[in-house]
């Protein structure tokens, strides 16, 4: 992948807020909206990160403001400076490793997820009550989340069989009566293991990326988990939740599954439109997965 340029103007403000750079390594991810520079300035560490749109800028300091109240600087990084007239922030390092792509033995990865589900629970249990909006703003992402799973039948129905077809036709019937009996906590928001921290050597889990941070329901941080690890490794999940400190209710349960078999139809779907065959695999394994679960 082709390193992405840091802007002029960003150097400009990076040099001012901190002082002259030595060394600038682009660490973004492999999607285009993906812009994070790891700078060294003077004998300082830190991070720079543009953000794609004004409500991800606008998030993510929200959330970096939640850290500091509610996490340890072990556990996660400090904002040192934001600028919104670029959507641009400066954060500190944290020791670790991500941890999607890291290699760990057996016996340590249920420890990881059990540290990655103990610290989540402490974020929700302390969060802000939800307002009114909040509210509001979960009823309408739930309504979108149903008719994409009605929309995305149109184009899947012939790679899917009866009880597919009739799940993912649950998931957009039921989706908002489900989420609308649940609380609301205060999200991560892309809570998987892409934005899990590990130190081998202190054995601390740390969170970054804020971006995504809102009111919504608890499950909702479990989708990914749910589709991409549970199904095939239950031992995480079990750790996970022992972590988190309570089961799921059979309300939650079943939100989740019809979440995550959501999240696999728009995974074929798109995967059809743009001839992905890696897209089309992955939504057609949740997919049968999550409907195996719910049998």
């Amino acid at each position: 992948m082709t390193a992405k340029p840091f802007p002029a103007e960003l150097r400009r403000w990076v040099t001012t807020t901190l002082c002259d750079l030595d060394e600038i390594t682009d660490v973004s991810w492999p999607r285009g909206s993906s812009r994070v520079w790891r700078v060294h300035a003077g004998g300082i560490t830190a991070f720079v990160k543009l953000s794609p749109t004004s409500l991800d800028f606008d998030r993510e300091v929200d959330g970096y403001a939640y850290t500091a109240q509610v996490l340890t600087e072990h556990e996660a990084p400090r904002l040192l400076a934001a600028a919104p007239y670029l959507r641009a922030i400066i954060s500190s390092p944290l020791p670790g490793a991500v941890v999607r792509g890291l290699i760990l033995d057996k016996a340590m990865e249920p420890r990881v997820h059990e540290a990655a589900g103990r610290l989540l629970r402490r974020w929700h249990d302390l969060s802000a009550q939800a307002s009114e909006q909040d509210r509001h703003d979960v009823r309408e992402a739930m309504l979108r989340k149903a008719r994409e799973a009605t929309a995305c039948l149109e184009s899947t129905a012939d790679h899917l069989d009866d009880d597919h077809l009739v799940f993912v036709q649950e998931a957009a019937r039921k989706l908002p009566e489900l989420a609308e009996a649940l609380p609301l906590v205060y999200q991560h928001g892309d809570y998987s293991t892409r934005n899990w921290l590990w130190d081998g050597q202190s054995g601390r889990h740390a969170l970054i990326d804020f971006a995504m941070a809102h009111h919504g329901v608890a499950v909702e941080e479990f989708v990914w988990l749910c589709g991409a690890v549970w199904s095939t490794r239950p031992d995480l999940r079990t750790a996970y939740l022992d972590g988190y400190g309570r089961p799921l209710t059979e309300t939650e349960e079943r939100l989740l599954l019809l979440l995550t078999v959501r999240l696999g139809v728009s995974y074929l779907n798109t995967g059809l439109i743009k001839q992905q065959a890696d897209l089309v695999e992955r939504g057609r394994l949740i997919v049968d997965r999550m409907t195996h679960q719910y049998r």
